[in-house]
């Protein structure tokens, strides 16, 4: 059977200006990023490409309705947290501090302090009117006691129940000796003995006497001890009273003194009732417990901790006026405007605050004023920005957070308590409320994942803010992006860029996204490239005169060169596994052809991710056909090492062929494809037009230029499809044909809706403005094994035949001779089969 043949392919290689998207700015006028800067007052320009988040972030700050909480999402680098922080800065710069938070002591019950709400600045001048009421009342309160009349009227106590209780006893004493009896004390108690000549009668002397008269002296006593009893029993009382009596006369002391001091805070405080309440809280409770502020000069201090260890003076065993104590939670006297608060570290208790212990004597104490703030207690009254994989991460945070928008109070209280695991007596502060916005900062997989899961995310988090990867590069963004890197240069302090340079880096911006009509909004990729530019600006400076030029006095400037040095700095940093994998090609340990034709034998193109660096890597792969019952099997498939993309890709492969060739008979073909010397897994269909022209060449037993690569998806009618990372996967066959010398032959099969996306290298560029290097375009696998094996594809005719000599002719007619072949093997097994039976 004759082929026919074409001299060459169709001249359809892409012109070089196809290749790579120049970026020039001509609308812009500016010899250096220095000319930008005074244009550049208004930081509205980082905000391009990123409207739409901007505009969320907008309405999620200004509406103040409950669940109006905002979650930003997009990808790493992105400059959300810079963008989300100055927006937020800026707005809350213009609203007002937020009130104060203390907690004071409640005195009815002492394990659940209260919290007071003050103005901003009330707090802390709280607090510190409460210490010089303390002093104030200790001074005051121990003069009083300590003055002439205080120490009069308490010894005329005193000596009144003295007296009571010496005039009692005297007549009861003068009672006894009518009866010849004495009253005496002994160690154990006060006694009666009997007298004799006024004399106390010893006992051996008392045993001598007759018995009636030892009767008659028992019984005197039994009755005077009767009365005796009645006297002591009377003792508690007059005691009793006598407490009552000076306490009384304490509290009218006290009473005088405390009322001269609280009158001023009562006056102070007016607009504040809880303040008010409290004032009269402390002055009855300092009523009630004047021992305090009364010093005991024969106080025991044995037990006392030296006065050099870190202990507060409040939790010091012994100091009652602790209780007295404002516990200053949220300060906001020194604030401007709202509070803007990053917790980088979003634990359970750094948000909701926890209450300390000190451990102490053996034991571990707390009370009201150990209570220390969480992020949403300094963030209440304007705004929180958190990680979100931090929050989920924490345990409890994130119900803790939950919990606390949900009521809009935040509760202290441990993990334990939160979730009802501990039984201990523990101190439960009254909850603060709340009135914060939450920035959760994260990517979109978390966003959906929380959106799926957990019904309260949405109600919570109202506003999603989705910052793009990318922005269209367009004439308009394009200056908008050059006054961006103006703006980074001057914040970082870097030298000023050369507009070239800033070309440069615009032009890597789109090869970052591999589109030449887009510009990653990546920002932080970008910063990296500007730092790094400078650096080798600095070199090239140094290497020059011998010493660095200065940044400030603008000496050097980082041009083009610089900043393509940097880029290329990166690729060899990163290019150890690169070029390990192109040296076993080289060394045939690993068998790629560039040059001559091979039947059912392909290059293919992949592309490997690692960390933040991808480059291409060309890969051979083969086809065998034989008889079979219509199967394409993938032998990557069969071994496990397939995943359910490149599967699907094969499997198209067989309804291509049937749906193109098979109409009047069934495929009878078997064939096997493989990624050769391939030990990893496979997955993504960017090899399914590959395989395909492998698999037609195998059955038309037509060769395929080994001089070119070929890349791309491919459907059921033959239609060729976009993949991604095309601009490595070119580089990386260019690289090796490079490195086997360029023969004018060679080059790369591509997706025609691939060619937007290409952003080059400037050496493949140059190659294939020489001629030596070619990449073709294609939108059909008619288009593509044209190119790959020089013989025309051809169309059906009106009778549904391709055209003798056409490669589509020869794929039909081979697989009409399967058919043929199987149908009479069919028969003979049927024959056999009859003539056995």
């Amino acid at each position: 059977m004759s082929v026919e043949t074409k001299s060459a392919p169709r001249a359809t290689s892409l012109a070089p200006d196809a290749l790579y998207t120049k970026c020039t700015l001509p609308q812009m006028d500016f010899a250096t990023t220095a000319d930008l800067q005074a244009a550049n007052a208004n930081d509205a320009v980082d905000y391009v490409g990123h409207e739409r988040a901007v505009q969320a972030i907008e309405m999620g700050v200004s509406i103040e309705r409950q669940g109006y909480n905002i979650y930003a999402m997009g990808p790493v680098g992105a400059g959300k947290r810079a963008l989300v922080t100055r927006f937020i800065e800026a707005r809350a710069a213009n609203e007002p501090p937020p009130d104060d938070w203390v907690y004071v002591n409640n005195f009815k019950q002492p394990n659940a302090p209260l919290a007071l709400r003050l103005p901003a600045g009330q707090g802390r001048q709280l607090q510190q009117d409460m210490a010089q009421l303390v002093e104030d009342m200790r001074t005051a309160l121990s003069s009083a006691f300590e003055s002439d009349e205080y120490q009069t009227r308490r010894q005329a106590l005193t000596e009144e129940y003295q007296e009571r209780q010496q005039e009692n006893l005297r007549v009861l004493q003068e009672e006894a000796r009518t009866r010849g009896l004495a009253l005496l004390r002994t160690p154990s108690g006060l006694a009666f003995a009997p007298l004799q000549n006024g004399e106390v009668l010893p006992p051996e002397e008392f045993q001598k006497l007759p018995e009636e008269e030892q009767k008659r002296v028992q019984a005197e006593v039994e009755g005077l001890q009767s009365k005796l009893q009645t006297v002591l029993m009377e003792v508690p009382k007059w005691e009793r009273e006598l407490t009552r009596r000076m306490r009384a006369l304490n509290q009218e002391v006290a009473g005088f003194v405390l009322d001269d001091l609280l009158d001023d805070l009562y006056t102070k405080y007016e607009a504040l009732p809880q303040v008010v309440e409290y004032l009269h809280a402390v002055r009855k409770d300092v009523g009630e417990n004047l021992e305090g502020f009364i010093e005991s000069s024969g106080e025991d201090k044995s037990n006392q901790p030296p006065a050099n260890l870190p202990i507060p003076e409040a939790m010091r065993p012994g100091n009652h006026l602790r209780r007295y104590t404002v516990n200053l939670l949220v300060d906001s006297a020194d604030a401007k405007g709202a509070p803007v608060i990053h917790e980088s570290n979003p634990s359970y208790l750094n948000l909701v605050g926890r209450v300390e212990q000190m451990a102490m004597m053996g034991a571990l104490i707390t009370d009201f004023t150990l209570i220390k703030p969480g992020a949403l207690h300094r963030a209440n009254g304007g705004y929180l920005i958190l990680d979100a994989a931090k929050v989920l991460t924490n345990p409890y945070a994130w119900e803790g957070l939950k919990r606390a928008l949900q009521f809009d109070e935040v509760r202290i209280e441990s993990p334990g308590q939160m979730m009802n695991m501990t039984t201990t007596v523990t101190i439960e502060a009254e909850p603060v409320e709340l009135d914060v916005k939450v920035v959760l900062m994260g990517d979109r997989m978390i966003y959906y994942m929380l959106a799926q899961a957990d019904p309260d995310f949405q109600q919570l988090f109202k506003i999603a803010a989705d910052f793009d990867d990318k922005i269209d590069r367009n004439e308009a963004n394009s200056v908008q992006y050059a006054r961006l890197i103006a703006n980074i240069i001057h914040k970082e302090e870097l030298r000023p860029f050369a507009k070239d340079a800033v070309c440069r880096v615009i032009e890597h911006a789109a090869r970052l996204v591999s589109d030449s009509e887009r510009l990653t909004a990546q920002v932080q990729t970008i910063v990296d490239l500007l730092e790094e530019a400078d650096h080798w600006a600095g070199r090239a400076a140094t290497n020059k005169n011998g010493k660095t030029k200065g940044k400030a006095n603008g000496d050097a400037i980082v041009e083009r060169e610089h900043v393509q040095a940097a880029l290329d700095a990166r690729a060899y940093r990163s290019g150890r596994v690169r070029e390990g994998m192109q040296e076993d090609i080289l060394r045939a340990t690993i068998h790629v052809a560039t040059e001559g034709t091979v039947v059912g034998q392909i290059n293919g193109l992949s592309v490997l991710q690692m960390g933040n660096y991808a480059f291409g890597r060309p890969a051979r792969i083969t086809a065998n056909v034989y008889l079979g019952r219509g199967e394409v099997i993938n032998i990557e498939r069969e071994v496990a090492l397939s995943g359910p993309l490149h599967s699907k890709g094969v499997m198209i492969l067989a309804a291509f062929l049937r749906g193109r060739y098979t109409s009047r008979h069934p495929l009878s073909l078997g064939a096997a494809l493989v990624f050769e010397q391939s030990y990893g897994g496979i997955d993504g269909d960017s090899a399914s037009s590959t395989e395909l022209y492998a698999l037609l060449s195998a059955i038309a037993q037509v060769p395929i230029r080994q001089s070119l690569a070929v890349t791309g998806s491919v459907d059921q009618y033959g239609n060729v499809q976009a993949i991604g990372g095309v601009n490595e996967k070119i580089e990386g066959f260019f690289d090796l044909c490079r490195a086997r010398e360029l023969s004018g032959d060679q080059g790369v099969v591509i997706p025609a809706s691939n060619v937007k996306h290409l952003m080059l290298r400037q050496d493949v560029v140059d190659a294939v403005a020489a001629g030596e290097f070619h990449v073709y375009p294609v939108e059909t696998i008619d288009q593509g094994i044209e190119i790959l094996t020089g013989v025309a594809a051809g169309e059906r005719d009106a009778d549904g035949d391709y055209p003798a000599g056409t490669l589509n002719r020869l794929v039909a007619d081979r697989l009409e001779e399967f058919a043929k072949q199987r149908q009479a093997f069919a028969q003979d097994v049927e024959h056999e089969d009859a003539a056995n039976s």
